[in-house]
């Protein structure tokens, strides 16, 4: 791993160091790509969709964002624009990100940012079905679901964690021109069942700041604007263009395979 200090715009940085990917615990090629979930069936339940859900995975870091379909259309622009009730909406939403390590088929996914609360270790077992679909299957049976990549390999991954005082604040996963950013919390949660039962009895400020969470999917440069944000936990974010401000040197570069050229072009059109 090589600690870089990014500020989002590499020209004035040194490039990072690429890193030859060997260790055995990497994701399978074929399992590198971005991912969008066709559908999760739980017990013996019919298969059934719910929330647009979109991962990111390079060769160990990763991210993914789950939003609810039901989630209430939101025209405001910041957390004091919404009421109550728009609030308790945005509870019920997903995300994560961290780095996933993999044994044969088995996959266990590291949360070091999670929109809800910790929960059981994240792990299941991998099946390719095709070229460009993947099941994925509880190592106990109790749950499957079938993953379809948005994207070909093209070998180009980058994953950056940013880290204050030892404790991960932020995530980058970019795999080829799609993207997945997770900004942490400002304090971590305690266990519980859910986002929900924590803001049970919250006040309205405790509310905002259990959701002050953000994880957001989207394009470098294939949407309407560099760095588009799709789809993200903040709806106000959606639409708008990332932009990361680094203030600290504490960024590690886990995992990068582009082209020290191809890093500037990328982030010069973030500044």
């Amino acid at each position: 791993m090589t600690r870089a200090l990014l500020c989002l715009a590499l020209v004035a940085c040194s490039s990072p160091q690429q890193v030859t990917m060997t260790n055995d615990n990497t994701a399978p090629t074929w399992f590198r790509g971005v991912w969008k979930r066709e559908w999760m069936r739980e017990g013996k339940n019919p298969p059934t969709e719910t929330r647009i859900v979109r991962d990111v995975q390079t060769p160990s870091v990763f991210g993914s964002v789950r939003i609810p379909l039901a989630r209430p259309a939101i025209t405001a622009t910041s957390f004091d624009e919404l009421d109550d009730a728009q609030l308790r909406a945005l509870l019920e939403q997903k995300g994560f990100a961290g780095v996933a390590t993999f044994e044969d088929r088995v996959a266990l996914w590291e949360h070091q940012i999670d929109f809800q609360p910790p929960d059981t270790p994240d792990t299941a077992r991998l099946t390719q079905q095709s070229p460009t679909a993947v099941l994925e299957e509880g190592l106990d049976g109790n749950f499957a679901e079938l993953w379809w990549n948005l994207a070909p390999n093209d070998g180009r991954y980058l994953g950056v964690r940013f880290t204050r005082a030892g404790r991960v604040e932020r995530i980058l996963s970019v795999v080829g021109d799609h993207f997945v950013y997770a900004r942490n919390r400002a304090r971590d949660l305690p266990r519980a069942e859910s986002l929900a039962a924590l803001a049970t009895n919250a006040t309205r400020a405790e509310l905002v700041e259990l959701l002050d969470c953000e994880f957001s999917y989207g394009f470098v440069h294939g949407g309407r604007v560099p760095w588009e944000i799709r789809h993200s936990t903040l709806p106000w974010r959606e639409g708008q263009s990332l932009v990361i401000a680094i203030d600290s040197p504490d960024a590690t570069v886990v995992v990068n395979t582009f082209a020290p050229e191809d890093l500037r072009v990328m982030f010069s059109a973030a500044r």
